[in-house]
């Protein structure tokens, strides 16, 4: 074997594993549910104004961020239903209140859950039915500013 041949085989083998390697990471990253086992779950909450809110917002427990928005959509009824990832270790109990609050005045919005102490835990696909919607601050203030505030 002369030199020429060893180099191509150790480029080669250099570029199986690469290209191993980057298979694994998308995989990982991707979530191949079939493949590593789901790490999430979802669930959804109904809101009469979900203002501010888009795909990939946090959504947090006492400030730790525990999941994502993953979908916005109406439903028939004419409210908005988002659908929540949340990380497969994370219970939400039945009596939990799900809110849409901001980080600080005019910071990003974020849906904020706020546990109850319930034992029963809200399940894949279940919906959180107590939930409070997003204040509305410009139509507060033209109602002041308009003199509709009494």
């Amino acid at each position: 074997m002369n030199s020429t041949s060893r180099i191509e085989i150790v480029v080669g083998l250099f570029l199986v594993l690469g290209l191993a390697a980057f298979g694994w990471l998308a995989v990982q990253l991707g979530e191949v549910s079939w493949l590593t086992g789901s790490r999430t779950y979802t669930v959804y909450a109904e809101f009469e104004n979900i203002s501010g809110i888009k795909s990939g917002s946090e959504v947090q427990i006492a400030g730790v961020a525990v999941g994502t928005v993953a979908e916005l959509r109406l439903n028939e009824d004419g409210k908005a239903v988002a659908a929540f990832k949340l990380n497969k270790n994370v219970k939400i109990p039945k009596d939990s209140i799900a809110s849409v609050k901001s980080q600080g005045i005019i910071g990003d919005k974020f849906i904020r859950i706020l546990p109850g102490g319930d034992t029963a835990s809200y399940k894949p696909g279940e919906t959180i039915v107590d939930t409070e919607s997003s204040l509305d601050i410009e139509s507060l203030i033209s109602k002041f500013a308009l003199g509709g505030v009494k």
